[in-house]
């Protein structure tokens, strides 16, 4: 009789720690999997960049951050007297137009891709669901900046408005 209470004991201790454990293991392998995800999307990001693919870069980008991208041009083109809607300047940026070529050669006079690709270090920060952080620290710098990586629609892209806007409004 006490093999047999022994065992309605050990069985469910068992069962518990499999159900526990089993989870845990089944979510580190797709933080694997995620980690491979997170850092490629951001590589083709800057690679991008570097090679003035601004239509797949557009693809790249957050919602928030195209969306906020399409407003500043958007009000830049107006005080310039143009009248372009945000609709076609959305259009522009998804083909790699004129505007998304002026905007892009812009940005990039400011900030060289190749020195986060080449000069820079990597480290894979907090990973959550949807959300997730890379620290990248230029070799001549004492600290990180932290690039937020968010996952929409299956796929992850890169927060630029989120990472680097000073804007106080969002």
């Amino acid at each position: 009789m006490k093999r047999s209470h022994s065992f309605k004991i050990f069985l469910p201790a068992i069962a518990l720690f499999f159900c526990l454990a089993v989870p845990a293991v089944l979510r580190a392998a797709d933080t694997g999997a995620d980690i491979d995800d997170i850092l490629t999307a951001a590589e083709s990001a800057f690679q991008n960049m570097a090679t003035r693919d601004y239509a797949t870069l557009w693809g790249g980008l957050t919602a928030e951050t195209r969306r906020n991208v399409v407003k500043s041009v958007g009000k830049a083109l107006g005080k310039a007297g143009r009248d372009d809607t945000e609709e076609q300047i959305r259009t522009d940026f998804e083909k790699g137009g004129e505007i998304a070529r002026e905007y892009w050669g812009a940005y990039l006079s400011q900030f060289d891709p190749t020195m986060v690709l080449k000069e820079s270090r990597w480290t894979m920060g907090e990973i959550k669901k949807d959300r997730a952080e890379i620290a990248i620290r230029y070799k001549k710098s004492e600290h990180d900046a932290i690039l937020k990586m968010f996952r929409e629609g299956g796929a992850w892209k890169v927060g630029l408005d989120e990472t680097f806007s000073t804007r106080q409004e969002k």
